[in-house]
C-alpha cells in the first residue's frame, strides 16, 4: 500500500523510527532504528511495508529496497514472522544474509534469536534461488552519544535477548567505550553468538 515515506526524521526509538509528514508522525518499526541517527531532524525517505493484522496495523521501515524485498521474502517462510525477519536484518546486510542462504550455512541462521536448525532449514529450502545476490554492503555512518550502550542494550532487548544474557554484554561494553550504538549493537551480538 504504502511503496515509501519521506519527511522529517522526528524520533528514534530501540524499536522504531517516526518520521514527520506534513504534521503526521508515522511510526516505522525497522531492524535497526539507530542506522537512521545520521537523518535525525532531516528529510529522509525510508522504503515501507504495511502489514495488516486482525489486532493490528504495523507499518514497517526499511533503508533499501533490497532490505525491504529480503524482509517480504523472510515473513513468507513457514515459522518466520515480522519480529524475527527484523532480528535477521537489524544484524546483517540483505547481501550476507543471501550469501548465507545460496551457500545453506545454517551455522550463520541459528545465531539471529528465534531461529533454530529447523527454521533455518526452512529459510534455505524456500529461497535458495530465488533471492537476487548483489555485492552492495549497507554502509552505515557513526554517531556520538553518551548513551550509545544503553540504546545498544534496548535495542538488543527488543530483538529478543534475555535480561541475563544483555548483563553480560554491558559488563563487556562498558569496558571497550564504544561511542556509536549501532557498532555497540554489532559488538553485543558478536558477544552473544561467539
Amino acid at each position: 500500500m504504502y511503496a515509501y515515506l519521506k519527511g522529517i526524521l522526528n524520533h528514534i526509538e530501540p524499536t522504531h523510527v517516526v518520521i514527520d509528514i506534513g504534521g503526521v508522525g508515522y511510526e516505522c518499526l525497522t531492524p535497526n532504528p539507530y542506522r537512521f541517527q545520521q537523518h535525525l531532524n532531516k528529510e529522509l525517505q525510508i522504503f515501507t511495508q504495511l502489514i495488516v493484522r486482525e489486532d493490528a496495523h504495523t507499518l514497517y521501515g526499511f533503508q533499501s529496497a533490497e532490505e525491504k524485498s529480503l524482509f517480504l521474502s523472510l515473513i513468507k517462510v513457514t515459522g518466520i514472522g515480522p519480529k524475527s525477519a527484523l532480528a535477521i536484518l537489524a544484524t546483517s546486510t540483505p547481501h550476507e544474509v543471501k550469501q548465507a542462504i545460496e551457500q545453506e550455512n545454517e551455522a550463520y541462521l541459528i545465531k539471529f534469536p528465534g531461529i533454530g536448525k529447523k527454521t533455518a532449514r526452512q529459510i534455505i529450502l524456500d529461497l535458495k534461488g530465488k533471492l537476487l545476490i548483489t555485492d552492495e554492503s549497507a554502509v552505515f555512518e557513526a554517531y556520538d552519544d553518551h548513551s550509545a550502550v544503553s540504546e545498544a542494550l534496548l535495542a538488543l532487548e527488543a530483538l529478543g535477548y534475555s535480561g541475563r544474557e544483555l548483563a553480560k554484554v554491558e559488563k563487556i561494553l562498558k569496558t571497550e567505550h564504544i561511542s556509536e550504538v549501532d557498532a555497540n549493537i554489532k559488538r553485543g551480538l558478536q558477544i552473544l553468538v561467539s
